[in-house]
C-alpha cells in the first residue's frame, strides 16, 4: 500500500503521521512545494497550478490514494486534481471540521488563515453544518508560515494574538489549517481558562488519514482504482492526537517541488515529523 500526501509546506506532516500510526507498513510519498510557498496569498487559479504540479509529481510515484492535507488547496484545486487524477487515483480532500465541532453545541471558534476567514467557503460550512450555533472566526495572520519554518517565537505570538481573538467562553475550537495541528499543545495551553473546562480542539488529520484507508482497501485486495466521482472532503475530526509510534514503517519519499529530497529540518521539530523520521525506511 502507498499513500501520497500533498501540501504546500509541512502542514502534510499531521496526516502523515496519522497515517503511519494507523497503518505502519504503508509507504508514504511526501510531496510539498517549498518553490511555490505559501500558497495562501496565491490567487485561486495560481493555487490550483501549484497544487497540480505538486500532485502530478506525486502521482508518479504510483500511490493508491493522494491526500490533499491542506485546506487552501482543498477549496480550489479538488476539482481540477479530480479532473485529471480520478478514477484511477482517488483524491481525499481536507475541510475544516466544523460538523463535529458543532455537534457538541457552541459556542465555538474557527483558527483560520486571513484568506479562509470570513470567505464565502467558510461561511456555507459554518451555515451548512453550524446553523445554530454561536460561531466566531479568528484569524490567524503568519501562523502558518510560523509552524512551516518551526519559529518558536513566531509561534508563540501568532498563537497568543489568535488565543487574544477567542471569546473566553468557547467550548470548542477548528483548526481550520492542517499546520495547526502541529502546535495542538500550544494552542491548548493559550487557551486554558481559570475556572472553566478545557476547550476541545478539532482537527482534521486523523480523519482524513482513516478515509484514505478505507478507501485503498478495495485497491489493495482487488487491484482496482476509485470510481468516477470518488473523491471525499473529509468534514469529521477530533480532539487531540496521541503521535505515538510503532516499531517499524514503510518507505518514505519526499518531493520537494517535484524533486527527490529528504524531509525539510524544520519538520524534525515536531512530533509527527519525527515519529516519520524514525519508523520509515527512507528511500
Amino acid at each position: 500500500m502507498k499513500i501520497a500526501l500533498m501540501d504546500s509546506g509541512i502542514g502534510l506532516l499531521a496526516a502523515a503521521g496519522a497515517v503511519r500510526r494507523r497503518c505502519p507498513e504503508a509507504d508514504l510519498v511526501i510531496s510539498c512545494d517549498p518553490d511555490g510557498m505559501p500558497w495562501g496569498p496565491r490567487s485561486p487559479e495560481d493555487v490550483t497550478e501549484r497544487a497540480l504540479a505538486v500532485a502530478r509529481a506525486a502521482a508518479e510515484h504510483r500511490p493508491d490514494a493522494l491526500i490533499v492535507a491542506c485546506n487552501t488547496a482543498s477549496v480550489h484545486a479538488l476539482p481540477a486534481l479530480r479532473a485529471e487524477l480520478e478514477p484511477g487515483l482517488p483524491v481525499i480532500g481536507t475541510v475544516p471540521a466544523i460538523k463535529p465541532a458543532a455537534a457538541g453545541g457552541g459556542p465555538l471558534a474557527i483558527w483560520a488563515t486571513p484568506a479562509t476567514t470570513g470567505s464565502p467557503y467558510q461561511h456555507g460550512l459554518i451555515r451548512d453544518f453550524a446553523p445554530a450555533v454561536d460561531v466566531t472566526e479568528v484569524p490567524c495572520p503568519g501562523l502558518a508560515d510560523a509552524v512551516d519554518a518551526a519559529d518558536e517565537a513566531a509561534i508563540d505570538r501568532a498563537v497568543a494574538a489568535a488565543a487574544a481573538l477567542t471569546p473566553r467562553d468557547v467550548r470548542a475550537v477548528v483548526l481550520g489549517c492542517t499546520h495547526y495541528e502541529l502546535v495542538e499543545e500550544r494552542i491548548r495551553t493559550a487557551l486554558q481558562r481559570p475556572g472553566l473546562p478545557a476547550v476541545v480542539l478539532y482537527g482534521s488529520a486523523d480523519a482524513v488519514a482513516a478515509q484514505a484507508l478505507r478507501r485503498v482497501g478495495p485497491v489493495v485486495a482487488g487491484g482496482a482504482g476509485g470510481g468516477p466521482g470518488t473523491v471525499t472532503s473529509v468534514t469529521s475530526g477530533g480532539p487531540a492526537r496521541d503521535p505515538g509510534a510503532g516499531t517499524s514503517g514503510g518507505r518514505l519519499t519526499v518531493l520537494l517541488s517535484g524533486r527527490e529530497g529528504v524531509l525539510p529540518e524544520p519538520a524534525l521539530a515536531y512530533a509527527e515529523g519525527r515519529l516519520l523520521a524514525a519508523v520509515s525506511q527512507v528511500r
